[in-house]
């Protein structure tokens, strides 16, 4: 198991025991906002707790099974304990594994969706032209690659390319391939409106995002505080002389939704949590749009051309990526498409730096 996942076990360890004596001690006296909050976490750490007591145990039989080969005179029981250490070692192995599923489900990001989103930077018409003609590299690139692509929105400009464009594009390893794309992309060359055959140098901004999953909504029923009151309004005496009427309040969040409608409460209870369900999902969506929004004014940057990951120079047919210090004579075969001359040396560069990072591997 790597060093890095038996931290975060132990970590893990240690704070589940901590939240068991404090759930042990607290009684009646704790609050119950403070019990509900311990369970939720008491409750997540309980696969990894169970993987590191499942890890100390195999390793302490394993180290037992050695210390018997070595004081054991018989051929036939060193045979035998030998043996049980190669199948203890091959439950080790599959606890290990499910510690890294566990820690890294990230991991999985690779067969993900992923949304590509260009925009126009400094520039102006120019830098609109250059973002066209990113879109167009990175479609052909996704088609070379048998990659399915989706035009999500886009806003064109006037003369040609798009102020902005998103596409979500699925396919294995799309993500693996394209996830150093983000950040500011710079153009050098003579712009169609120039007269005087002057080298201009516009930007675009691209940013890689992961595409949510579908969002499932869930409602824990002790997170609802129900009411029910007497309908008002039309509906005759019925409506008027039963609690028919519910209110319903989903505490985490604050959103309340009632209906009267219906005759019997059960039925309006049905329709306010189908409403209640309906809200939930809106503001999910909008806290992930919040999230995108902020990991994408990380990713991008303000789109100055200083701020450049990679330069096209159409005049000399060059292509410089500044990260891994590459510079091909190649560009009019990357822009239709043929993107892994550039791809291949920058990935295997970031991922030296990646494994030469101290604080990732603190992670």
């Amino acid at each position: 198991m790597k060093n890095d996942i038996l931290r975060k076990l132990t970590s893990a360890r240690e704070r589940y025991a901590e939240i068991e004596k404090e759930l042990s001690n607290a009684g009646a006296s704790a609050g119950p906002d403070v019990l509900k909050t311990l369970g939720k976490e008491f409750n997540l750490l309980e696969e990894p707790n169970r993987l590191f007591l499942e890890h100390e145990s195999l390793t302490a039989e394993i180290e037992n099974c050695r210390k018997n080969i070595d004081s054991e005179p018989d051929p036939e029981m060193r045979d035998l304990y030998s043996r049980e250490i190669e199948n203890l070692e091959r439950k080790l192995a599959s606890v290990g594994e499910a510690a890294e599923k566990f820690y890294k489900p990230g991991e999985a990001a690779e067969t993900r969706p992923v949304i590509l989103e260009i925009r126009q930077g400094t520039g102006g018409n120019e830098a609109a032209l250059f973002a066209g003609d990113l879109f167009r590299m990175y479609t052909r690139y996704a088609e070379n690659k048998g990659w399915k692509y989706e035009m999500i929105n886009s806003s064109p400009s006037s003369l040609g390319g798009f102020k902005e464009v998103i596409v979500s594009i699925r396919g294995d390893g799309a993500y693996n391939r394209l996830r150093y794309e983000s950040g500011v992309h710079r153009v050098q060359r003579i712009p169609i409106t120039e007269s005087g055959g002057r080298i201009h140098t516009s930007a675009a901004t691209v940013a890689i995002l992961i595409e949510p999953d579908e969002v499932d909504i869930h409602i824990d029923n002790s997170e609802l505080k129900v009411d029910t009151y007497r309908a008002q309004g039309a509906g005759g005496q019925h409506v008027n002389k039963t609690d028919s009427a519910i209110r319903i309040t989903h505490l985490p969040t604050g959103i309340t939704v009632e209906c009267q409608d219906e005759r019997s409460q059960h039925q309006n209870r049905a329709k306010a949590l189908r409403l209640l369900r309906a809200r939930l999902l809106l503001a999910k969506q909008q806290e992930q749009q919040n999230k995108l929004d902020e990991e994408r004014r990380n990713q991008v940057g303000s789109g100055d051309r200083s701020e450049r990951i990679r330069t096209y120079n159409f005049p000399q047919n060059r292509v410089t990526d500044h990260r891994c210090e590459l510079t091909l004579y190649r560009l009019d075969a990357v822009v239709e498409g043929i993107l892994d001359v550039l791809l291949d040396p920058l990935l295997e560069k970031m991922t030296d730096l990646e494994l030469d990072d101290p604080a990732r591997k603190a992670d």
